[in-house]
């Protein structure tokens, strides 16, 4: 009895350490950034790596001559210590040296920062509104706004005893009823602010996390080089339901994005009915 209670207790581990190790659970448990799908976002990928490299890189020569001191220089060795208290050609060294490197990593640094907060020559503009627990958005260069929020089934789910299983749920809490469009390679300058509490937008594949403050404007872009749908959630702590407003992006080819649009002039979205609709969830 206790051999076969072994045997499925074997076969039980070796099938959760196959299911762990599995494509798609590595796909989730991923430890890095993603790269992205803009400019800004690979620029901000390579500094990621690059800084990560380097403080490795000073972690491995740090704790290496502090290992190698410690063993060749223990007291089982006989080894005495030497008779100093102060060394200006170390100090110099050792101040010397991360100057250099600081002002090395500052460079790219800036470089990016700069072209994070460049939103000029824009293709168009999106005022994005944060509100408890949803978003609005409005195509200032187009006669477009609608809100944009947690989509039925999540939101039917996330209820205790709503009967629904959330795994059931494809893109549990990070589906929208009305995404945000864009068209591909189309510069896209967001002008941020909230309506009520502080909200933060933010989808890490564009690049984009900025905050949105009642009364205040802030500013960011992306352009993406790649169609499809990138996926966020607002990053502030915005009240009981900050969990369930997510930001679903949707990036069009040309022509879609085009029929998209003439969609929308001819059957609004935001009408006052969908506006009655979204209000009540």
């Amino acid at each position: 009895m206790s051999r076969t209670i072994l045997n499925r207790l074997h076969s039980a581990a070796l099938a959760l350490f196959a299911s762990a190790f599995a494509p798609a659970a590595l796909a989730d448990w991923a430890l890095n950034m993603p790269v992205g799908v803009t400019e800004v976002s690979k620029e901000v990928y390579g500094l990621h790596m690059l800084i990560l490299g380097v403080c490795v890189a000073i972690a491995i020569v740090v704790f290496g001559v502090m290992i190698v001191s410690i063993f060749l220089h223990r007291k089982s060795r006989g080894v005495e210590p030497a008779q100093f208290y102060h060394s200006t050609k170390a100090e110099i060294i050792w101040t010397v040296i991360p100057i250099i490197i600081l002002i090395a990593m500052a460079v790219p640094a800036a470089e990016g920062l700069i072209k994070v907060e460049d939103t000029r020559n824009a293709d168009m503009t999106v005022k994005v509104t944060g509100y408890q627990w949803r978003w609005h958005y409005d195509y200032l260069d187009h006669d477009i706004g609608f809100y944009s929020t947690l989509d039925r089934e999540s939101n039917q789910a996330r209820r205790v005893n709503s009967g629904t299983d959330p795994f059931s749920v494809e893109n549990y809490l990070l589906e929208v009823d009305h995404p945000l469009v864009v068209p591909v390679g189309a510069k896209v300058r967001l002008l941020l602010t909230a309506a009520d509490v502080l909200h933060a937008w933010w989808v890490p594949d564009l690049a984009v996390k900025k905050d949105a403050i009642p009364g205040y404007i802030n500013e960011a872009w992306f352009k993406a080089d790649v169609p499809g749908i990138y996926r966020g959630q607002c990053a502030e702590l915005c009240g009981r339901d900050h969990g369930f407003m997510p930001v679903v992006v949707h990036v069009l080819e040309r022509d879609e994005y085009d029929a998209w649009l003439v969609e929308q002039t001819t059957d609004k979205v935001a009408s006052p009915e969908n506006v009655a609709a979204t209000r009540k969830l």
